[in-house]
């Protein structure tokens, strides 16, 4: 039995509304879903609703960008109450600095002589948190660049013309927040923070100590050495491991949703695993 708990909606970067990765999800053939949108939990209402109609389990879900020394660090929240109005609160400064940062880089395109308005942004994105992917897929549009990655490798991404930081809080706080809100943090993608896995022992050893819960092991980048080592690292650590696709639609071709017929597909043991570990925070 195949879960995707790595997947986002029309409500931050992803393509598809709740309903749309729903139907996906019973086509593929999969058991649990997880809606994890970038710094809101808009959607994840919607998608438990529907996963009961269609009897899907869902764990609800969000990710957050975070900060550790010099790394930017993607920390998953499972389990968390999406209904909590403290969440929301503490989830607004985020949602204002992609709004602050949009602005400017904006502006920078603009004076770089790209004719590029908020109101196409606004178009691309539909509702809930406009980003970089946004912009890129706009580029992408015009003809100002070949590809989505294209777009982030000459304008949005670090060190890039464009490129603009933005509002996040620590990773400690953002581990500490989640389990204020009754979920679990987690790890988004730990390959990608070094292929050669030199950095990961020690970051993922601190970020225990602040509290971590677990690892995304089973991601399409990571490859099988990749995993292995995760795997030892988060024995080690005491760390549950998760997996997901992170699917967003057409842009990333590469992340297609998981399911029976695919070749990535993390096993429903990880649900078992995760509210295992809830039950025993709670207690």
């Amino acid at each position: 039995m195949c879960i995707d708990l790595h997947t986002h909606s029309i409500y931050s970067d992803g393509i598809s509304t709740p309903a749309e990765l729903i139907e996906m999800a019973v086509s593929n053939g999969l058991q649990a879903l997880a809606l994890t949108d970038h710094d809101t939990v808009e959607g994840v209402g919607e998608i438990q609703q529907l996963g009961r109609q269609f009897d899907i389990t869902i764990m609800t879900g969000v990710e957050i960008s975070t900060t550790l020394r010099q790394y930017t660090l993607h920390i998953l929240g499972y389990g968390i109450d999406p209904t909590d109005p403290a969440l929301h609160q503490w989830l607004q400064p985020l949602q204002a600095g992609r709004e602050k940062r949009n602005k400017a880089i904006l502006g920078k395109l603009q004076g770089l002589g790209i004719e590029i308005t908020a109101e196409e942004i606004r178009k691309i994105s539909h509702c809930g948190q406009t980003g970089r992917p946004h912009i890129a897929r706009l580029l992408v549009e015009k003809g100002v660049v070949e590809s989505f990655d294209a777009a982030f490798r000459q304008f949005l991404g670090r060190n890039q013309p464009a490129w603009e930081s933005r509002f996040s809080y620590s990773a400690a706080e953002t581990i500490d927040m989640i389990h204020q809100f009754g979920g679990l943090a987690v790890l988004a993608h730990p390959g990608q923070l070094d292929p050669e896995m030199r950095v990961q022992p020690l970051l993922i050893k601190e970020l225990t100590l602040r509290g971590l819960d677990g690892l995304e092991l089973y991601y399409p980048t990571h490859t099988r050495k990749t995993q292995k080592k995760l795997k030892a690292l988060a024995v080690e650590n005491n760390l549950i491991v998760t997996g997901g696709s992170d699917f967003h639609g057409t842009p990333r071709p590469a992340h297609r949703l998981a399911g029976k017929a695919q070749t990535f597909c993390p096993p429903y043991s990880i649900i078992n695993a995760i509210l295992a570990r809830q039950s025993g925070r709670k207690r």
